[in-house]
């Protein structure tokens, strides 16, 4: 990319400044680093703000139901979102294409907010969360680039970097959200399921009971799923053991025999159905966490595509159910939407009487159409 379009001071002082810079391979790195030394924190999270921008300009950022193919990219994003019975649609997604002018880097993420301000909670995370995850990314190589012994371009250690990025974003986004003027997150929150792929590379974070599944080809040449991350339910016994250790109770109400809830020591509040989450300071102290379970994955070629959706799915359609039903759609844009579709259906079916959950999902595929017939050699 040409370094020219972004502002002068995060192009010039980090060439200037780091001139590793001018050694490091194009394929792997296309933009300077920003060294904390040079640019600072505010410095770095303009340069990555300005990114933003310059995506949505180049129409390669999708925050609403469609789909999302770059030229020259093998990846293809389909998104789509219904509204529950329950009011506001809380539930929100993100797919950006060559994610911080990286042609080989994609982010992904499905955010479903709770309680009365969650709509807001969720909007405010899936804007903030890819700046904030860069700013650090590009911390971490230039820190990276100071380290001979470091090399960014081994899987194990571009993981690590990727971990710590997504650790120190998670951390600071909570944080920035209890200090928030405009949003009362004090009894409101969301959840996060996000993705980076660069190259063949899958990194997921997870914040929350939303979930990723992978769909794979099998010896046989059939579809098989893999779930790739925990959906963080209070009656996990990690979770539930955390959430006692702070004095938190977790149990489900006579009525909703088998959803566990979170509640404060003394009353019967705010009862979350998720063990992670951000906001929701109500119950911080009390066992709630907004860590995520960072966990990456090679991409093969038997791999077809990778399903990012709220619990609103999850509830009523089984992971092999789900797979089934976006292999088996012929045309990749409509995919998301038939998932959903299918999920709206199995809501009316399985669960009467019950007011039907926001329901999103993202299918993120990795080969062209044309790729599929051959994807078993």
């Amino acid at each position: 990319m040409d370094v020219d379009r972004f502002p002068s001071t995060f192009a010039a002082d980090s060439v200037r400044r780091n001139p590793l810079r001018r050694s490091v391979s194009r394929r792997f790195l296309r933009i300077p680093p920003l060294n904390s030394g040079s640019l600072g924190n505010e410095g770095g999270r303009e340069a990555a703000k300005a990114m933003v921008k310059e995506a949505k300009k180049k129409d390669s950022i999708l925050c609403t139901s469609g789909f999302l193919n770059a030229d020259g990219s093998e990846s293809f994003a389909s998104v789509f979102s219904k509204r529950g019975n329950k009011g506001v649609n809380q539930d929100c997604c993100i797919v950006w294409e060559e994610f911080g002018c990286q042609d080989d880097m994609l982010f992904c993420g499905v955010f479903d907010g709770h309680g009365p301000w969650g709509h807001f909670v969720a909007k405010t995370v899936r804007e903030s969360m890819p700046p904030s995850l860069l700013h650090h990314w590009q911390q971490g190589l230039a820190q990276a680039f100071l380290e001979p012994e470091l090399d960014s371009e081994k899987k194990h250690q571009r993981f690590e970097l990727w971990k710590h990025s997504f650790l120190r974003t998670c951390a600071a986004i909570d944080h920035e959200l209890e200090q928030h003027r405009k949003i009362d997150t004090v009894y409101s929150g969301t959840t996060a399921l996000s993705i980076v792929k660069q190259g063949e590379l899958v990194v997921l974070a997870n914040v929350g009971d939303s979930r990723a599944v992978l769909a794979t080809t099998s010896d046989d040449g059939s579809v098989v799923p893999v779930q790739l991350t925990v959906d963080f339910k209070p009656n996990l016994p990690q979770e539930a053991e955390r959430i006692r250790q702070c004095n938190g109770r977790v149990f489900c109400l006579s009525d909703e025999p088998g959803v566990h809830r979170v509640w404060l020591p003394d009353e019967e509040s705010p009862g979350l159905a998720m063990s992670r989450a951000f906001g929701d300071y109500c119950i911080k102290e009390f066992g709630l966490i907004s860590v995520p379970e960072v966990t990456c994955r090679s991409i093969t070629r038997r791999d077809q595509f990778i399903i990012l959706a709220t619990d609103g799915v999850w509830d009523v359609v089984s992971n092999q159910e789900a797979v089934e039903i976006v292999s088996s759609t012929l045309d990749r844009a409509k995919s998301s939407k038939r998932l959903v579709e299918c999920a709206v259906r199995a809501w009316k079916r399985k669960r009467r009487g019950i007011a039907m959950d926001d329901i999103s999902a993202i299918c993120l595929f990795f080969h062209s159409s044309s790729d599929q017939d051959h994807l078993v050699s």
